[in-house]
C-alpha cells in the first residue's frame, strides 16, 4: 500500500439522509461506535438541532459548516529525519486531509467533555467551534503554533 493517498484509494462516502451532505456523513461515521449508525445519526442530528436553536440560526447545516470551517487546519508539521536529527517540518494541509483532521479533532473534543450526554457534547462543541472557541479550535491553534515555530525548517521539505 502506498504511503501517499491516491485518488484510487479514497473511498466515496454516501451523503447522509437528512442534509444530503458528505461532511455530515463523515461526522456520523466518526461518532459511530460498534456499528450503531442509527444511534450516531440521532446523536449528530439532535446535537446539530440543539446548537442551531441555541444560536438562533434556522438551518443547522449552516452552523455545522461554519464550525467545521473554523476547525480546519491550514498548516501541520510532519517529522522528517535529516542527517541524524529529526525535524518537525511545516506543510500545507489540503482538501481531504483538512476535512479528516477537523472531524477527528471535533469528535475527540466532544468526547473529552464530561458530565453530559453525547448529544449535548456535540451541540456544545458545535456552538464553541462556531464561535471559534472550544477544544477542537484550540487543537487547530496548537498545530498552527507548532508549524509557525518550526518555520525555519521549511527548507527541508521535499518538493
Amino acid at each position: 500500500m502506498p504511503r501517499k493517498t491516491t485518488k484510487s484509494l479514497v473511498r466515496p462516502v454516501e451523503p447522509d439522509r437528512l442534509y444530503n451532505s458528505t461532511q455530515v456523513a463523515k461526522l456520523i461515521n466518526r461518532v459511530m461506535l460498534d456499528g450503531k449508525k442509527q444511534l450516531a445519526e440521532r446523536l449528530v442530528y439532535n446535537g446539530m438541532q440543539k446548537a442551531a436553536d441555541k444560536l438562533k440560526v434556522k438551518n443547522p447545516l449552516e452552523v455545522f459548516e461554519q464550525a467545521m470551517k473554523n476547525i480546519q487546519p491550514h498548516l501541520e508539521t510532519r517529522s522528517r529525519r535529516v542527517g541524524g536529527a529529526n525535524y518537525q517540518i511545516p506543510f500545507e494541509v489540503k482538501g481531504q486531509r483538512q476535512q479528516h483532521l477537523s472531524v477527528m479533532w471535533f469528535v475527540e473534543a466532544a468526547r473529552g467533555r464530561k458530565g453530559m450526554s453525547m448529544e449535548d457534547r456535540i451541540a456544545q462543541e458545535l456552538i464553541d467551534a462556531y464561535n471559534t472557541a472550544g477544544g477542537a479550535v484550540k487543537k487547530k491553534e496548537d498545530v498552527h503554533k507548532m508549524a509557525e515555530a518550526n518555520r525555519a525548517f521549511a527548507h527541508f521539505a521535499r518538493t
